[in-house]
């Protein structure tokens, strides 16, 4: 969505009234912008999401603001727009309360034109400091959702109807005819509905119209008139139980289809060929904690129309749902369910969530990963859905693309989240948690400089488990500070062991947030690290963002007494999340971790190596050396040294190692 006006220059406004719907909608087209209005609550946040219009009014005169505003909230949220409430003049006490709520402008009644005109631009303008970019005003080059009912009667004399709305009225074809159309009424209702049509084409004016349908008795629609580009347009809704049950199975926040639904729809396609597709947002809760719940919801929002928009060009008419907080399916069937198309479409959708979104002066970018499942002849929705979860697991520890499918052959190992809590605290003693070390390269050279100590877990049933799965359990049991103990000092102990050959090699090992926050942290790092004999001189301490953002002064402090102490100290996975290009220059660093997606991207488009130049360029200016992980590609590798990148790690050259076959790699 955006809130930079069409081509046509005309902005659009979605105004929720169940009272003045249509006077308000005259007052506003009166001023210069298009008028979508609604009535009802309870269907009006898919309607704005629908719609191009980045602006919500909402008339709370005489109505209750919970059951109104409350429904409109994340969905402005979820595009980075703005809401304006219209309240008496007698009310505005409560302006204050409804703009905690999440209002962003308020209006008092009686208005002028030119307040309405004022309050409404500064809306628009908010919109576009929040990030919005223009975007065609014409409906075909809008994004669809794939459950919209819309139609627009052409110049042509042609009514094109949106594929859903198609289908509900047994039509043949989105192109017909009015006459068409109207023959698919009711007879007793057709001269209404025409009365109607006609009646709007002179006026000019919103209106609405209702009618039935012969084969479905009970069920109404109604047809919200509108002028768009001088045509008559209208957008559809459905008056029914089932109307109501649809907007039951709707994910609140994002408006996608929720889990019920999903499972639903998996049943129904029991013994069909069908293949689910689970991403998973990684990180996505670092990031919520550092910018709050209002931003992080309104992310999933934008997350979620970046997945309808890819589906809907690589696999029209997929199920798309959210299913739990991070976590989406995408269902696909017929052609679209092979595991050629499967693995195509989950590229596409990484890549799209891996595009970077802005909020204020910073840079969000999320990371997303995979798991495919292709249904069995056995298979129910439920587990289907686990296979898949399975398959997602697998790609979390994983490296590479981040996709892991399973076949309608293929088993695989269902990892047990509860059973791996209780494991996890007898991990330790059973000596199952092991070290491997990742070499470190020069841009210019395959000579080893450095390597970083990564965890993994021996799994007496699964087998080797990635550090993903094994942090990921950690804080879920509260286990993470012995955990990152363990860990820290077991890297320390193999590498001080190292024999001369390795004695050039700098150790990179990492902390976490629940690590720096501990009151001892540094007195008990150092004498751990004394304590093993490895040379503080060769040690760099790594610290992802989330560690630091909390507080960036307390961060600061704790920097310089690790580099006086003389520790390095890096800045971990910049680029994961919310990376501030602000804060940097206030902390003592050393070097910088270019995480592996932002890495990755430089083989991408223009636009992704401007900002990995930015990036790299911004960090040499500071005076820091730059680490790229996750490099895979020789193309990803040249493209890194000619931008300045120092050093590198990844598959390219070697995944993590045992300490005994790090000492053979060196030597060779």
């Amino acid at each position: 969505m955006s809130g930079v006006a069409p081509p046509d220059g005309q902005p659009s406004l979605f105004i929720l009234s169940p009272g003045d719907r249509d006077g308000l909608c005259q007052a506003v087209q009166a001023i210069g912008w298009k008028a979508i209005g609604a009535r009802r609550a309870g269907d009006a946040p898919q309607r704005f999401l629908r719609s191009e219009a980045q602006v919500a009014l909402v008339d709370l005169r005489g109505g209750e603001a919970g059951k109104l505003l409350e429904p409109l909230v994340p969905a402005t949220e979820a595009g980075g727009g703005a809401l304006v409430v219209l309240v008496d003049a007698t009310d505005e006490a409560h302006v204050p309360s409804l703009l905690a709520a999440g209002a962003t402008h308020f209006l008092t009644m009686p208005f002028t034109r030119d307040r309405l005109r004022s309050v409404l631009a500064s809306a628009q303008r908010l919109v576009e400091r929040l990030g919005g970019g223009a975007r065609p005003s014409q409906r075909a080059q809008r994004i669809r959702r794939g459950d919209a009912l819309y139609w627009q009667l052409g110049r042509d004399g042609v009514l094109r109807l949106s594929e859903s709305l198609a289908r509900h009225l047994a039509l043949d074809a989105p192109a017909v005819s009015p006459a068409m159309l109207l023959r698919r009424l009711p007879r007793t209702e057709r001269l209404g509905v025409l009365t109607a049509l006609k009646a709007m084409a002179r006026a000019g004016r919103p209106a609405a119209l209702a009618h039935g349908l012969p084969d479905r008795p009970g069920d109404r629609l109604v047809h919200h008139l509108r002028i768009e580009d001088g045509q008559i347009a209208a957008d559809v809704e459905w008056l029914s139980e089932r109307h109501e049950r649809d907007n039951a199975s709707r994910d609140y926040l994002t408006g996608l289809r929720s889990r019920p639904a999903a499972l639903d729809w998996l049943d129904r396609r029991t013994g069909l060929p069908t293949t689910v597709l689970l991403l998973s947002i990684s990180q996505f809760e670092r990031m919520n904690a550092a910018y709050g719940q209002v931003v992080g919801d309104a992310l999933l929002g934008r997350i979620a129309r970046r997945i309808e928009r890819m589906v809907d060009d690589v696999a029209p008419g997929s199920m798309v749902a959210r299913i739990a907080g991070t976590e989406f399916l995408v269902g696909l069937t017929g052609e679209a369910a092979t595991s050629e198309r499967a693995t195509f479409l989950a590229r596409q959708l990484i890549a799209a969530i891996g595009r970077p979104f802005s909020a204020g002066d910073h840079l969000i970018r999320l990371t997303a990963r995979c798991g495919i499942a292709q249904a069995r002849a056995e298979d129910d929705a439920t587990l289907l859905l686990r296979r898949a979860g399975t398959a997602l697991a697998d790609a979390r520890q994983g490296g590479g693309e981040g996709i892991r499918i399973l076949s309608a052959e293929k088993q695989s190992r269902q990892v047990d989240p509860d059973r791996l809590e209780t494991d996890l605290r007898l991990a330790l003693d059973r000596g199952e948690i092991g070290i491997v070390f990742q070499p470190q390269y020069p841009v210019d050279s395959q000579r080893i400089s450095g390597v970083e100590a990564l965890a993994r877990w021996n799994h007496p049933h699964y087998g080797p488990l990635g550090a993903g799965i094994l942090f990921g359990t950690a804080e879920r049991s509260d286990y993470m500070l012995p955990l990152s103990a363990h860990i820290l000092g077991e890297a320390l102990r193999q590498a001080a062991a190292w024999p001369r050959a390795l004695a050039d090699l700098r150790l990179s090992i990492n902390v976490t947030a629940a690590d720096i926050a501990q009151p001892r942290f540094m007195t008990d790092l150092l004498e751990m690290v004394d304590r093993s004999g490895f040379p503080r001189s060769r040690l760099t301490v790594e610290i992802t963002e989330s560690g630091l953002i909390q507080d960036v002064d307390a961060a600061a402090a704790l920097l310089h007494a690790l580099r006086s102490e003389g520790l390095a100290v890096a800045i971990d996975d910049f680029g994961t999340g919310y990376s501030s290009l602000a804060y940097l220059k206030s902390l003592p660093l050393d070097y910088l971790k270019i995480d592996s997606g932002l890495a990755q991207d430089i083989a991408g488009s223009a636009r992704d190596r401007i900002i990995v130049r930015g990036v790299i360029h911004m960090a040499k200016s500071l005076g820091l050396k730059v680490i790229a992980e996750g490099v895979e590609t020789e193309q990803q590798l040249d493209l890194l040294a000619r931008e300045g990148c120092d050093y590198y790690q990844g598959f390219l050259r070697s995944a993590g190692v045992p300490s005994a076959d790090l000492v053979a790699l060196v030597l060779r």
